[in-house]
C-alpha cells in the first residue's frame, strides 16, 4: 500500500478547458484492464515536453522528440500501458509512427502532430493492431472530465492511481491546473522513471514553454528515486491551452507568472510524491535534505549517495538504526574535498553525529524511535558553504524484490 497516500477522488479534478481525454481497454498485455489513453487538446494549444536521458531510450520517446522539433502544434496524445515499445529496434520506430498516424487520421491532423507515449515491458513488440482496433473506443470516450479514468489508464505496477489538481486565480482569471502520473519502480532522477502529463487553461507565450516544463520537472520529478534505475521510456509532458480570459503571461518572473508557477509546481511535486509514496514495496517516505554545500549540485550529489543506497534503504525498512551508513554514503558521494570532521547528522530531531562522529548524547533508541515512523526526514549539514538541496525516497523491502521477480508474469 502507498505510504500515507489518500485516495484520488475523481470529482476534486478540475477539467481543463481544451483537454478532452479518453480511455479504453484495448489488451495490449492484459484483458479487461484500461491500457490505451488519448488526450484531445484544441487548436491554439501549446505542448513542451522533457525525456529521459537514458541512451537507450523507448521509440516513443524518439518520435515525441522528431514531431516536437518539427515545429507543427501538437493537437492529441496516445499513451498506451502495458508494453513500453523499448529494445524493439526499426520496428517499434516503425509501429510508434504507426500509431501516431493512426489517431492522425481519426482526427484529421498530421501525423506530427500526434505525440505517442508508452509504459510497460521493454523488449517486446508493440501490439499496433490492438492500438488501433482501440482507439475507436478511446476517442468516442473523450470528454473533459475524464482525468480520473486516464490516471488508471497509464498505470503498470503503480497500485493507486496518481492525480491532483488545482484552481488559482491569474490575472484577475480563474485558471485550472490539473495532472496525472505513473511510475512506482525504475524509479531515477533525469527524468524520473515515470510519465507525466500535466495541463493548464492558462495563457502561456509559447517561447516559455520549454523552460517552464524543465524547471516543473527539476523542482519535482527530478527530485525523487526509487531504486536509482533509469527508465528507457522517462515523458513529462506540459500542457497550455490558452483558454483562460488573462493577458497572457510572457514572463515567469512576472507576479501573474509566479502565481501560475507556484500552483503548476504544487501539482508536480504532489504527483511526484505520490511516485515515491506509492514506491514498489515503500512502506516509508524518506525526505534527504543536504545542507551547507558549495552549491545546490553538491548538495544534491550527496542527497542521492543517500537516498540510492541499498544499505540504507534496508535499513529504513528494518527500522535499524545502523545510521553510519548514511555517513559511509556522504563520504562515497564523490566530494573529493570534504571534510569528514565538519558533517553533521540528524535524524528527524535527533542529532545523531557531530564533527564526524557520533554525538555524545545520541542514545540508539532515539534513533529507533524516528526509524520506526512511516515518515523520516534525514538532515546532513556539510559545513562547507550555504547552498541546500532536497530530495525524496522511500526504503527498500522485500516486496519490492517480489513484485520484480513477478513483473513479466
Amino acid at each position: 500500500m502507498a505510504v500515507n497516500l489518500p485516495p484520488v477522488n475523481a470529482a476534486d479534478l478540475y477539467p481543463v478547458p481544451g483537454v478532452r481525454i479518453g480511455v479504453a481497454q484495448a489488451g495490449i498485455r492484459k484483458a479487461e484492464r484500461k491500457d490505451l489513453t488519448v488526450m484531445l487538446l484544441d487548436e491554439g494549444a501549446s505542448v513542451a515536453a522533457v525525456f529521459t536521458r537514458n541512451r537507450f531510450c523507448a521509440a516513443p520517446v524518439q518520435v515525441c522528440r522528431e514531431h516536437l522539433a518539427g515545429g507543427a502544434p501538437i493537437r492529441a496524445l496516445l499513451i498506451n500501458t502495458g508494453n513500453a515499445n523499448a529494445g524493439t529496434g526499426p520496428q517499434g520506430l516503425e509501429r510508434a509512427r504507426a500509431s501516431a498516424a493512426a489517431l492522425a487520421r481519426n482526427q484529421g491532423l498530421a501525423a506530427q502532430q500526434v505525440l505517442p507515449f508508452s509504459t510497460g515491458v521493454i523488449m517486446e513488440p508493440l501490439p499496433i493492431d490492438r492500438i488501433e482496433a482501440g482507439l475507436p473506443l478511446a476517442i468516442a470516450d473523450a470528454r473533459a472530465d475524464n482525468w480520473f479514468a486516464a490516471a488508471q489508464g497509464i498505470m503498470t505496477t503503480d497500485t493507486v492511481p496518481k492525480a491532483c489538481s488545482l484552481q488559482v486565480v491569474v490575472g484577475g482569471a480563474t485558471v485550472t491546473v490539473t495532472g496525472i502520473s505513473k511510475g512506482a519502480g525504475m524509479i531515477r532522477p533525469n527524468m524520473a522513471t515515470m510519465l507525466g502529463f500535466l495541463a493548464t487553461d492558462a495563457r502561456i507565450a509559447p517561447a516559455l514553454m520549454q523552460r517552464l516544463t524543465q524547471d516543473l520537472a527539476d523542482a519535482s520529478f527530478n527530485r525523487i528515486t526509487i531504486d536509482g534505475d533509469t527508465s528507457t521510456n522517462d515523458s513529462f509532458v506540459v500542457i497550455a491551452t490558452n483558454q483562460a480570459w488573462h493577458v497572457p503571461i510572457d514572463s515567469l518572473a512576472s507576479p501573474d507568472g509566479q502565481v501560475l508557477m507556484a500552483a503548476m509546481r504544487t501539482v508536480a511535486l504532489q504527483l511526484a510524491h505520490a511516485i515515491v509514496r506509492d514506491g514498489e514495496g515503500a512502506t516509508k517516505f524518506i525526505t534527504v535534505q543536504v545542507q551547507g554545500g558549495r552549491d545546490a549540485a553538491e548538495c544534491r550529489t550527496v542527497a542521492y549517495a543517500i537516498a540510492h543506497s541499498p544499505l540504507v534503504k534496508t535499513a529504513f525498512f528494518a527500522s535499524d538504526p545502523n545510521l553510519g551508513r548514511i555517513l559511509a554514503a556522504v563520504g562515497y558521494a564523490g566530494i573529493d574535498d570534504l571534510d569528514p570532521s565538519c558533517i553533521e547528522l540528524f535524524l528527524d530531531d535527533v542529532h545523531v553525529a557531530t564533527r564526524g562522529g557520533r554525538h555524545p548524547q545520541y542514545q540508539e533508541a532515539d534513533g529507533q524511535r524516528v526509524m520506526h515512523q512511516s515518515e523520516i526526514t534525514v538532515r546532513v549539514d556539510l559545513g562547507r558553504g550555504d547552498a541546500t538541496d532536497t530530495v525524496w525516497t522511500c526504503d527498500l523491502s522485500h516486496d519490492y524484490v517480489t513484485i520484480n521477480a513477478d513483473y513479466r508474469s
